[in-house]
């Protein structure tokens, strides 16, 4: 596991990435950064297992109706 990133640690790095920070700033950003880096792990822990990927999806319709070449509303961009 990592260790949490400490408000100066965010302010360092918000710097070095060309985006000073206020002083007021530096614990809202390192609370961000952590709740951000806690979700991404949980995602990566997930087993997605046989999940079509997401340009096959369909809204409004269940995943097995799903049929190439068809006419429809299609979540894809």
């Amino acid at each position: 596991m990592t260790s949490e990133l400490t408000p100066q640690e965010a302010a360092r790095g918000a710097l070095r990435a060309g985006l000073p920070l206020g002083g007021d700033r530096h614990e809202a950003v390192a609370a961000t950064a952590n709740h951000i880096h806690s979700v991404i792990s949980t995602l990566r822990e997930l087993d997605f297992g046989d999940t079509p990927p997401a340009a096959s999806f369909r809204a409004g319709e269940p995943a097995a109706s799903f049929r190439a070449g068809e006419e429809g509303t299609d979540a894809a961009v």
